[in-house]
């Protein structure tokens, strides 16, 4: 640092101030500083740094494997755009994917018993009981795309129930006056916003609401399941994600019925799977982008300060229209 304070006829401090992104000084000094420090090869001592602080610069990300199938590719994304934010913040990220069993026998990854990591970000909703014993080890932690009530944990989802509410009025709007919603309520925090979405466009505009339109995709343990049509059909489908979506335009195709030329389908997510598919799914465009900048600042600031809270934070979507929606008399 005193060769590069000396080349450029500025202070030590100075120069500290440039490297480590603190300090009053303008911008056009800071750059050039550091032009000067990669002319002449200056290595930055993270490892210094962490031992100073204290910080190991990493962070766990848990996740379970229910959200890790052979054609799931939502998570997958979140992920890589996640530790990419990390990175830009000088942090690495550990990953760890647990298995139903683990899960069962509450059994945490070994990187927070070992005090490997500075936080935790849970990618997905897990068991109350596991979520529990994680909070144990008393890391700054963040719930990702999903949240509990009583659970006092920051959380960053995105805006299911706005976003559902949208895309149901969407249809509403194409004039469909039957619509049912395909999810199995049990299974996390943000099926059951998308269906309460989906429940109050229903309400707002006083069409009829049938148990028999509130269709199972999955089991309670998560495994998928053919999903089981009501006698009374209605005109469209509003799916809680793409991939349920996309397995009912199938089931739809087998029986004999055309989408959307017979039965209009909508999904969640703006995943892979609505662009496989035949035809191409309307659906919501989940902001991952957006949901892995907010969270990894958020992870970020929470180690430098732990008493700081953040509450729920929500990330607004976009409807985008594909061919699954076909448009009906208007009332």
């Amino acid at each position: 640092m005193q060769d590069i304070a000396d080349r450029i006829g500025v202070s030590k401090v100075t120069v500290s101030k440039a490297l480590t992104g603190k300090g009053d000084i303008s911008e056009s000094m800071r750059q050039k500083i550091i032009q000067v420090a990669n002319e002449i090869g200056y290595l930055y001592n993270a490892k210094g740094k962490m031992l100073k602080m204290d910080l190991t610069y990493s962070i766990g990300i848990i996740t379970s494997e229910k959200f890790f199938g052979q054609d799931d590719y939502f998570y997958v994304k979140l992920y890589k755009t996640l530790s990419e934010e990390l990175e830009k913040l000088n942090y690495t990220s550990m990953f760890n994917i647990v298995t139903f069993e683990n899960e069962k026998n509450l059994n945490v990854p070994r990187m927070l018993l070992e005090q490997k990591i500075d936080g935790v970000i849970i990618l997905g909703q897990l068991s109350r009981e596991y979520l529990n014993k994680i909070l144990e080890c008393k890391f700054p932690t963040i719930f990702l795309d999903f949240y509990y009530d009583n659970m006092r944990v920051d959380s960053i989802i995105t805006d299911n129930f706005f976003g559902m509410y949208e895309l149901t009025n969407y249809l509403i709007e194409n004039g469909h006056r039957k619509i049912a919603y395909v999810g199995n309520l049990n299974l996390t925090s943000s099926i059951q916003d998308r269906f309460l979405g989906y429940y109050k466009s229903i309400l707002e505009y006083q069409l009829e609401f049938n148990e028999d339109w509130v269709i199972k995709d999955r089991k309670d343990n998560s495994e998928w399941a053919e999903m089981k049509l009501p006698q009374n059909m209605p005109t469209a489908f509003v799916c809680n994600c793409d991939k349920t979506a996309l397995k009912l335009v199938e089931q739809l195709t087998r029986m004999g019925y055309s989408v959307p030329e017979d039965y209009s389908v909508v999904g969640f997510d703006d995943s892979e799977h609505a662009r496989i598919s035949v035809p191409n799914i309307t659906t919501v465009k989940v902001d991952i982008s957006e949901m892995s900048r907010v969270t990894a600042k958020m992870i970020a600031k929470k180690i430098k300060n732990k008493d700081r809270k953040y509450g729920r934070v929500l990330i607004h979507g976009k409807i985008v229209v594909r061919d699954s929606v076909k448009r009906m008399n208007q009332f």
